[in-house]
């Protein structure tokens, strides 16, 4: 197993939460990106998994990334298996919650000491439907994610050049 680093960065944060919705066996496709980058195209395959990046909290010891998660699917024309869809996708995002909160799959068990995995969210989501928002026929659920980890700002790695001055 490759080794963890304690701080993690954008990336490494953007790769576990894809990572969990490529592992579960119902989602088809994984997505990232602003909302209107989800693709919806015919040749999309579903249930569909979107990561939409929101903003970034930053203090003394940790940061905190905040994500709106979109787990959606295709109904028919006539709405005759929305209820279906909206029950499979809740469970499915009930299903994401779980792993960021309990699951095996973002630990590391040969990491080193201060090196495992450091991934931390919140007790308590509101999962809300939408039916018909996008210009497929899609219902499903979305929910706001926040994601805290270890951060340190420490000005002594920065990459700068300190030989200037800059209080003018």
């Amino acid at each position: 197993m490759a080794d963890s680093i304690r701080y993690k960065t954008y990336n490494n944060v953007i790769d576990t939460i894809k990572c969990l919705g490529e592992q579960h066996l119902q989602i088809q496709t994984v997505t990232s990106g602003d909302i209107w980058d989800i693709d919806l195209e015919k040749t999309t395959m579903f249930p569909l998994y979107h990561i939409n990046p929101v903003s970034v909290d930053l203090n003394k010891g940790q940061k905190i990334f905040n994500f709106q998660i979109f787990i959606m699917d295709i109904v028919d024309a006539d709405g005759d298996i929305e209820q279906e869809v909206l029950s499979d996708t809740l469970e499915i995002a009930c299903d994401i919650v779980a792993l960021l909160k309990h699951g095996e799959i973002l630990y590391g068990y040969d990491a080193a000491v201060g090196e495992e995995p450091r991934y931390f969210v919140d007790d308590d989501f509101s999962i809300e439907p939408f039916n018909e928002r996008f210009d497929n026929s899609v219902s499903g659920w979305v929910f706001n994610l926040g994601v805290v980890i270890e951060s340190v700002l420490d000005s002594c790695d920065i990459p700068i050049n300190n030989s200037t001055i800059c209080v003018k």
